[in-house]
C-alpha cells in the first residue's frame, strides 16, 4: 500500500494554518473533487484523502496528534474512506452545490386543455361543403366573478405565509457559507394571494362548466376521420392564460348508390342483356344531377366510362375528381314463359359462347 500523503500538503495549506484558513482550502478542493461534480478518474480518491485530512485537521486534539505522531498518531480516530468519514453536516451544502437547491418561481399562465369530438355527416355534404352546430360540455371562466374566483366586491389578499411573493426562503448557514433554498409557498401554491371571501357560483376556483352550442363550417372535399380545428373553442386557461382548441373529428355516412376513390365518385350502372347487346342511351345519377350516357352496342360487363369533373372538389385547390361508371349487366332470375321462349331461341342462334384472345366471351 502507497504511504499516505501529508495531511498539510493534501489540502495544500502550511503546517501553521489557522482553522479558518484550512476549513476555506477544504471548501475549495471538496467543491472541486466531489464525485457528483467531477467524473474524471483519480478524483473520488482525492475526495477521500481531503475528507481524511480536514478530519483530523480541523479537530484540535486530532491535529495536535498528528503533529506529534504523524499517521500513527490518528490510526484510532477513524476508518479510511467514505464509510468512516461523517457527512452529516455536509449535506445541505454538497445539495447546494450538486443541485439539491431548489428555486421556485411564480406559477405561469397555463394554456387551457384541448376538447375532441366526432361530427357525422352524409355524403353530399362532405363533397359539397355544409355548417354544423356542435353541442359541447367545457369549462369557461365564471360569468359571475369573471375568472377572479372572489365574491363580487371583495378582492384577493396577499398570503400572510411568504407576503405575497409566491416563495419561501430558508437560509441554511455551514461551513461552507450561507446557502438559501427556495421553494413555492404552500398556503397560495406560489400564487402570493388568498382567496378569503369566494365566489358562491365557482366556489373560489373561478371556472365553471357549461353546455354550449359552437358553428362548424365544414369545407367542400373533406373525407372520413377529416379532423376540423377551431382555435381557441376549447377548455378555459389559467392565469390569464389562453383557451385550448376545439377538434373535431368527420364521420361520412355511407351513400346507397356512391362509393369514394380519393376524389373520385364510383357507381356501378346495371343493364340488361338487350341493352348490352344492342347498345341504348340510360341515364347515370351523379352528385350534380343525372347525366345521359351512350352505351355502345357489345359491350360487357365490367366495361368502365369516365365522367370528367363529376366527382369530389379537392380540398385545398380547384377542381374536381370524376364519376367512374362501370358497367354490371345483370342476369334476371325469374323470367316469364313468354321470356323464356325468346331467351331459348336466342340461345339456339347465337350457339355456344367461345373464348376470346381480345374479350372475355363471344358468341358463334
Amino acid at each position: 500500500m502507497p504511504p499516505k500523503q501529508d495531511y498539510y500538503q493534501a489540502l495544500g495549506v502550511g503546517r501553521n494554518a489557522t482553522s479558518e484558513e484550512i476549513k476555506r482550502a477544504f471548501r475549495k478542493l471538496a467543491f472541486k473533487y466531489h464525485p457528483d461534480h467531477n467524473r474524471d478518474g483519480g478524483a473520488e480518491e482525492k475526495f477521500k484523502e481531503i475528507n481524511e485530512a480536514y478530519e483530523v485537521l480541523s479537530d484540535p486534539d486530532k491535529r495536535a496528534a498528528y503533529d506529534r505522531f504523524g499517521h500513527s498518531g490518528t490510526e484510532g480516530f477513524f476508518r479510511r474512506g467514505f464509510e468512516g468519514f461523517d457527512f452529516s453536516g455536509f449535506g445541505d451544502i454538497f445539495d447546494a452545490f450538486f443541485g439539491g437547491a431548489t428555486t421556485a418561481t411564480r406559477p405561469a399562465p397555463q394554456r387551457g386543455s384541448d376538447l375532441h369530438y366526432r361530427t357525422t355527416i352524409t355524403f353530399e355534404e362532405a363533397a359539397f361543403g355544409c355548417e354544423k352546430e356542435l353541442n359541447i360540455s367545457r369549462t369557461e371562466n365564471c360569468f359571475q366573478c369573471q375568472g377572479t374566483g372572489c365574491k363580487s366586491g371583495s378582492q384577493p389578499s396577499r398570503c400572510p405565509n411568504c407576503n405575497g411573493s409566491g416563495q419561501v426562503r430558508r437560509v441554511q448557514q455551514s461551513i461552507f457559507g450561507r446557502f438559501t433554498n427556495i421553494t413555492t409557498c404552500s398556503k397560495c401554491r406560489g400564487e402570493g394571494r388568498i382567496i378569503t371571501e369566494p365566489c358562491p357560483q365557482c366556489r373560489g376556483t373561478g371556472k365553471e362548466k357549461r353546455q354550449c352550442s359552437i358553428s362548424i363550417k365544414i369545407p367542400a372535399g373533406v373525407d372520413d376521420d377529416t379532423q376540423i380545428r377551431l382555435s381557441g373553442e376549447g377548455e378555459a386557461g389559467t392565469r390569464g392564460g389562453p383557451p385550448g382548441n376545439l377538434y373535431t373529428t368527420l364521420s361520412v355516412k355511407q351513400h346507397e348508390l356512391f362509393t369514394r376513390d380519393g376524389d373520385d365518385v364510383l357507381y356501378k350502372l346495371p343493364i340488361n342483356f338487350a341493352q348490352a347487346a344492342l347498345g341504348t342511351k340510360v341515364a347515370v345519377p351523379t352528385l350534380y344531377g343525372e347525366v345521359k350516357l351512350e352505351v355502345p352496342a357489345g359491350c360487357q360487363s365490367g366495361k368502365v366510362f369516365q365522367l370528367k369533373n363529376k366527382g369530389i372538389p379537392h380540398l385545398h385547390r380547384s377542381g374536381h375528381g370524376d364519376q367512374i361508371v362501370t358497367l354490371l349487366v345483370v342476369t334476371p332470375d325469374k323470367l316469364t314463359g313468354k321470356q323464356r321462349q325468346l331467351f331459348q331461341e336466342l340461345a339456339n342462334s347465337l350457339g355456344p359462347a367461345k373464348r376470346d384472345k381480345k374479350r372475355t366471351l363471344i358468341f358463334r
